[in-house]
């Protein structure tokens, strides 16, 4: 059960390794672009492509879902970046079903964990799996693995790291599963510390009376999407990368900016200076800061 890109690396592991993949469960397909064509999820495209049948239910609780869900009669599920199941879905395969979840548990229960790692300067995370049971994200632990978040990691290197490692981890877990190796353990509430709550456009504005780094670590877990943003000359402007100036001092005004309208554009912090790497003016493309300020014409 799964619909995005993260959750594709774990099904075609498994198809990969000699596993009977019986059913696939995703989102129904959504429209996009101008014509508003029917798009399948990306899980969707890789199931077709192995002739595994694809299931896409509007609603979970639906007895007549429910009923050909059962006639797969699957021994186990995994579920891969979905959504919330209802008890009668999770608990209906004999052998259980289990989550995949990027991070650590119990430490960033939630939709966005690869997000919040970042925002928050973690130096590490990693994956877990654990069994499914009714309080979102907080099921026994089978298996986890962390990974370390290096300075020059933004959402999407980790996500790309993290999304095979998942994936491994899923064939390792299945196997033990499989093989009656599993001794789950109950998650330690002692350890939790952060939520990883669905990212909004809100959380996305840069707040520039927060500290140089704080403002540095948003940009890295919101890039390439959805990006964090400001208002340049009243206009909306996405920020894709950074650099801290954490010594440099000025007579600017939080939030203020300067630049030599060539090669820089920093901004004053609530603490140190920022300069503006990359970024994406409203009606833009993306562009390096030398090749935006080489086409921008400030207004002062």
């Amino acid at each position: 059960m799964g619909t995005p890109e993260f959750a594709v690396p774990a099904l075609e592991v498994l198809v990969n390794n000699g596993w009977n993949v019986v059913a696939v469960i995703t989102a129904p397909d959504r429209p996009k672009g101008r014509g508003q064509k029917l798009i399948p999820s990306p899980v969707k495209e890789s199931a077709l492509k192995h002739h595994i049948p694809v299931l896409q239910p509007t609603n979970l609780k639906s007895p007549d879902f429910q009923e050909e869900l059962k006639s797969y009669q699957a021994d186990i599920q995994v579920v891969v970046a979905f959504r919330m199941l209802p008890e009668a879905v999770w608990n209906m395969p004999p052998k259980g079903t289990f989550n995949l979840h990027a991070s650590l548990l119990p430490n960033y229960r939630g939709a966005a964990p690869i997000n919040w790692a970042i925002i928050n300067g973690e130096k590490e995370t990693g994956v877990t799996t654990f069994f499914l049971k009714h309080e979102i994200d907080t099921g026994s632990i089978i298996f986890q693995e962390k990974e370390p978040i290096h300075p020059e990691d933004n959402v999407g290197t980790l996500y790309e790291r993290l999304m095979h490692k998942g994936s491994m981890l899923v064939l390792k877990t299945i196997e033990a599963v499989s093989e009656g190796r599993v001794n789950p353990v109950v998650q330690d509430e002692g350890k939790f510390k952060h939520h990883a709550p669905k990212i909004f456009k809100e959380t996305c504005e840069i707040d520039w009376s927060r500290s140089a780094e704080e403002i540095h670590n948003l940009v890295r877990g919101l890039s390439p999407y959805p990006a964090a943003w400001t208002t340049l000359e009243g206009k909306n402007c996405k920020i894709f990368k950074t650099k801290t100036i954490e010594s440099k001092t000025s007579d600017l005004s939080i939030g203020e900016f300067q630049t030599d309208e060539k090669t820089h554009l920093t901004f004053q912090t609530g603490s140190g200076m920022i300069s503006i790497l990359q970024l994406q003016l409203e009606g833009k493309k993306r562009m390096d800061i030398a090749d935006f300020l080489r086409g921008y014409q400030f207004k002062n």
